[in-house]
């Protein structure tokens, strides 16, 4: 991976001296462990997008053998269900540690496998890391018998518990291969669940790195299986035989995927498309907006569902704002190489830059101005396309409403604040928002005029999705269910209700005739009423 004269503004980032290579982290070794856990009878292979180049070749699993996979998980759930929450819960904060103290060798896989730079890498470190801990100190309590007050009082005894639901489908996409694979898997397993996972091909080795991690850390291999394979093939055979669905990509597959689900009558949780807007008010401190607006918009290459894809700002500022926000998106280094130093690294793959290249060619077609980037970089590699900045963006160009999912953000002004509320809410999506302000009690009464699941204030999405107490997921278009916080474990559950009646049935007794029993019901009702029971 080497350092080559930039055809745009754009800096590249040097490569360190005796840097490592795709043939240093993934050796036939390596591999042979990483896929002990993988069920599949076909061979398939993944790429790296610094370069194009194969990576490894992996297992791909036909129908029967997701059907295997799935067998042998049904099997292994009941005894680690049984288990206790405590016993379950430890095996995530070991997990925890390892993860920090190994996070080096996964660092190289997520970046040879998504080609991002190496401090996008670690904010999949930091995410799962967090997860697990909050997991892991929290389950007891989220998991716990709950007792409530019984249609009569002191007569009745209730409580309610939390079950499994007993082999959890999971599919994971591409852009966060450990976050988006294992941090979903964590409160799956420690509700006392299996997991039957598929990720992406070209991010395999990380998601099942992690497996490999969990199971050093003591969870049981057998409840945790793999497949990969084409999603069209591999993907409808996961929602056919699960007990539930969780399911992170595009819209159009989500769609499908509930439609499977529904068929079968099984819960599903999907985190779709985003078309996320962000906010810099008149009050913005411009410098602050400005950095926050290109960690918003180009981390991971914009290959992030929360990332910034639209940039509103008020038109006293916007001169000054764009002015600095383009200074300084034209001096973010471009790199390939496995160190930190990188400011932005390539887009996943052939697919990924042609639509980035379409949406820009067609958005200066019909009239925008590109204000940075707008370039495609090969000297760098492959699929490699600048931070991009796009001005005078309309209907009915493409880039204007579909999600682009990449390193493409477009500016609008404005002047009046309900206005840009009602802009940034036309669209189908709802997924995350940001606003920029030093007024905290004027950004708060906007945000809950937002369509969107998250509003981060003064940041651009690391403010709500690190916020693991909170739930976190979209509205409209943007999915169903939410992960984190209580929602994002007791989704994988299933609540169940056990009454007990003592000393009176719920019926006429003591001599009571229906009337009788009636009326004094009646009376009854009207005194828990008096007494604010509900």
């Amino acid at each position: 991976m080497t350092e080559s004269k930039p055809l745009g503004t754009n800096p590249t980032a040097p490569a360190p001296a005796g840097a490592r290579t795709a043939e240093d982290v993934v050796t036939p070794e390596v591999v042979a462990q990483l896929i002990r856990g993988v069920i599949g009878s076909r061979r398939t292979a993944n790429h790296s997008p610094f370069t194009g180049a194969k990576l490894a070749d992996l297992p791909e699993a036909t129908p029967e053998d997701v059907a295997l996979a799935f067998t042998r998980a049904r099997a292994a759930q009941p005894s680690w269900a049984a288990t206790s929450i405590r016993t379950r819960a430890a095996v995530l904060l070991r997990f925890h540690d390892l993860l920090l103290e190994r996070q080096a060798e996964v660092l190289d896989l997520i970046q040879l496998e998504t080609g991002k730079a190496r401090l996008h890498a670690h904010e999949e470190v930091q995410a799962v890391a967090v997860a697990a801990r909050h997991y892991g100190r929290r389950a007891m309590a989220y998991l716990r018998p709950r007792r409530h007050t019984g249609v009569v009082p002191v007569l009745t005894k209730v409580t309610e518990f939390r079950q499994p639901r007993g082999v959890i489908g999971q599919i994971a996409p591409w852009n966060y291969p450990l976050e988006l694979s294992i941090g979903d898997a964590l409160p799956a397993f420690v509700a006392g669940n299996a997991v039957v996972m598929k990720p992406d091909t070209e991010t395999a080795l990380t998601a099942l790195w992690a497996r490999d991690l969990l199971v050093e850390a003591g969870l049981p291999a057998e409840v945790f299986p793999v497949v990969l394979g084409d999603g069209p093939v591999v993907g409808p055979e996961i929602v056919r035989h699960a007990d539930y669905v969780s399911f992170t990509g595009s819209t159009r597959t989500g769609r499908e995927v509930a439609q499977g689900a529904a068929a079968r009558l099984i819960g599903v949780s999907l985190e779709l498309g985003g078309k996320n807007p962000m906010l810099v008010l008149r009050d913005a401190d411009i410098e602050q907006a400005a950095a926050g607006a290109v960690r918003s918009c180009f981390s991971s290459a914009g290959q992030l569902c929360v990332a910034i894809e639209r940039l509103y700002v008020h038109d006293s500022i916007a001169d000054r704002f764009i002015e600095r926000f383009a200074e300084r998106t034209r001096a973010m280094r471009l790199g390939n190489g496995l160190a930190y130093g990188a400011d932005m690294g390539s887009l996943a793959g052939a697919r990924q830059l042609a639509t980035v290249t379409q949406h820009v060619e067609d958005a200066v077609a019909k009239g925008a101005t590109v204000v940075a980037g707008g370039v495609a970089r090969p000297d760098i590699g492959p699929y490699f396309y600048e931070p991009t900045i796009l001005d005078g963006v309309e209907p009915p160009m493409a880039v204007c409403a579909e999600e682009t999912f990449g390193p493409v953000v477009s500016l609008y002004r404005f002047t009046d604040e309900d206005e840009v509320i009602e802009a940034a809410n036309a669209t189908a999506f709802g997924l995350n928002a940001s606003i920029w302000t030093r007024d905290g009690k004027r950004a708060h009464a906007l945000a809950v005029r937002l369509r969107t699941g998250t509003v981060s204030i003064n940041e651009g999405y690391a403010a709500t999705y690190g916020s693991v107490r909170s739930p976190m997921g979209g509205m409209k278009e943007s999915g169903l269910g939410r992960r984190h916080g209580s929602e994002g474990i007791l989704k994988f559950t299933q609540a169940q209700t056990v009454a007990q009646q003592r000393l009176l049935p719920l019926a006429p007794s003591l001599g009571m005739d229906d009337e009788k029993y009636a009326v004094v019901m009646s009376h009854a009702l009207r005194a828990l009423k008096a007494l604010r029971l509900s």
